[in-house]
């Protein structure tokens, strides 16, 4: 099973990360539609109505049992690919300092799906994972549509998602609970699911304000932003679309656990640069907000933000740079995050005075 999961995801990533968003929101909706007739048809098929009336008159119904043998890994794989896309849309839209609860909740979800199965069959938990993958979905795809990162369009993800579920629950429960053919005298009898219809509402409605306090502190990253390259430098200049960079030769794996370590001279700049993908037609504003760790109040201090517009459709990110002068020694962040305070990805970086020359490579991008 892990390494279902492992692969599963890893499938996910090289067909999401290499096609082009329109497509994957495509297939995604696929996975969607077929997931959620999958569901209608499995409690259907063993509503005790149905199951009752394939005795008689319904015997083509017994023709489907193949398909109800199978419903279970179809479903188990269209979770799987909704919940690992989702995964990899807010992985590359967030820091995960911030966005670790999100990520969370969608890697326990993916290991349940492989391994607890049979709590997977049950229909509560059908109705609660597709109801977090559909609201995960339009979400992410409602601001790619209409090329907006308003906090209106989750707003109305959210209401399109619960008006969508509100029928499909209505209709799934009333054919679940329908007469058999054969029972004509006989009074209408409950299927299976009629006595879980208020928890089916229960849940979707908690799912729904779980998510939007999520969204609303922030803990939910700018889908579908993503954050391509981000670095330190010492020097940017700009000619046409090439930016030249002056950096200090660091060991990577250094970089990464610990952070870049800039050697300023009094006077020096540090700028910091960013490449940031946005879907065609899709214009934003982009905050690098810029702050140092005060040793004596023990907490962070805001030192300038710089705001700037981003136009999406470039492949490799739209670029842009901030930088500040005279920088203290110590500990510094950069958050880079749209106007609302969503956050697209976190620098973090130390301050250390140069006592002697330093040694600087340029690269161009």
């Amino acid at each position: 099973m892990p390494a279902t999961l492992v692969g599963g995801f890893l499938v996910d990533y090289f067909t999401f990360t290499s096609i082009q968003i329109s497509i994957t929101f495509t297939l995604l909706f696929g996975y969607w539609i077929i997931v959620g007739a999958t569901i209608a048809f499995t409690h259907l098929y063993d509503a005790p109505s149905f199951a009752k009336a394939s005795e008689g008159k319904w015997q083509i119904w017994h023709k489907f049992r193949y398909l109800r043998l199978f419903s279970p890994l179809i479903i188990q794989f269209c979770f799987g690919s909704l919940l690992g896309s989702s995964l990899i849309f807010y992985w590359f839209s967030g820091a995960f300092s911030i966005s670790w609860p999100i990520m969370l909740i969608l890697v326990l979800l993916m290991v349940f799906n492989e391994t607890f199965r049979h709590y997977f069959d049950k229909p509560l938990v059908h109705i609660g994972v597709y109801f977090f993958a559909t609201l995960s979905l339009f979400s992410a795809l409602l601001p790619f549509l209409f090329s907006s990162l308003s906090a209106w369009f989750f707003i109305s993800a959210c209401a399109v998602s619960l008006a969508i579920f509100v029928v499909y629950i209505y209709y799934l429960c009333r054919f679940a609970k329908s007469r058999s053919p054969g029972d004509r005298g006989s009074s209408m009898k409950s299927g299976h699911l009629l006595p879980q219809r208020r928890q089916f509402f229960m849940v979707i409605v908690a799912i729904t304000a779980a998510m939007n306090v999520l969204y609303f502190t922030n803990i939910i990253p700018p889908i579908p932003l993503a954050l391509r390259e981000a670095g330190l430098y010492h020097s940017i200049k700009v000619s046409g679309e090439k930016y030249t960079m002056a950096v200090e030769p660091e060991h990577f794996l250094k970089t990464a656990i610990f952070g870049q370590t800039l050697n300023l001279a009094k006077g020096d700049r540090a700028y910091l640069y960013t490449a940031i993908f946005a879907p065609a037609r899709l214009k934003t504003t982009m905050v690098h907000r810029w702050q140092y760790y005060d040793k004596e109040q023990k907490e962070w201090v805001d030192k300038g933000k710089l705001l700037f517009t981003i136009n999406g459709g470039r492949e490799d990110g739209y670029k842009g740079y901030s930088w500040q002068n005279d920088l203290s020694e110590g500990k510094w962040r950069i958050y880079v995050q749209n106007q609302r305070g969503q956050v697209l990805g976190k620098v973090q970086f130390s301050v250390q005075k140069a006592t002697e020359p330093i040694m600087l490579q340029q690269v161009v991008k």
